[in-house]
């Protein structure tokens, strides 16, 4: 994780907000903002990227109209320090704006990279979480395997589906679809 020297931010002015990272030139790297704090994470490899291009696509024939599928880059916006953006997310299609989604998605779902597991698995979840995404899937690519956390009556994730290999995972949450984390590397699988 590096931070970018030629953000203009005056170090005693608090935290960066969604207003300062909007500047930065696409250089294939993705820049989240979580509380303030800058996350830079490099372009992802190729198997990361078979599984966002599958992922969507298998959500995206499923997907009802009241609903829209994204892939990254799309920013989700929660104030003014808050921009993340998850590798695919759904979301009501009244809530998207052209330019990003300012309330959270029905879906997040982030695979997972080397230089990108511990913010996925830890940091991202918590935000999610707070913000009252109510389904969160992690993807490996490597295994492959496909972990499905959902919010429950109180707010807080629980893992209530996993699925490794050819095994189904047969979603509900927000719509009806069928996952084989196999199938989501298409021929690399």
């Amino acid at each position: 994780m590096t931070v970018m020297a030629d953000i203009e931010h005056p170090t005693d002015s608090g935290p960066l907000t969604v207003h300062d990272i909007e500047g930065i030139p696409n250089d294939g790297r993705r820049y989240e903002l979580i509380d303030g704090v800058l996350i830079v994470s490099p372009a992802p490899g190729r198997r990361h990227q078979k599984v966002v291009v599958r992922l969507s696509r298998a959500l995206d024939d499923a997907c009802p109209p009241e609903y829209d599928v994204l892939v990254a880059p799309f920013a989700v916006h929660h104030g003014d320090q808050i921009e993340l953006q998850p590798d695919v997310l759904v979301g009501r299609d009244e809530d998207f704006t052209e330019k990003d989604l300012p309330v959270p998605p029905v879906l997040a779902v982030e695979v997972l990279s080397p230089s990108t597991a511990i913010h996925d698995l830890n940091t991202k979840k918590a935000v999610y979480e707070r913000l009252g995404v109510a389904a969160y899937w992690v993807i490996d690519p490597v295994e492959p395997a496909l972990t499905v956390f959902e919010l429950d009556e109180d707010g807080h994730y629980h893992q209530v589906g996993k699925a490794a290999g050819d095994e189904p995972f047969e979603a509900e949450r927000p719509f009806p679809v069928r996952i084989v984390p196999r199938e989501l590397l298409g021929r690399l699988g």
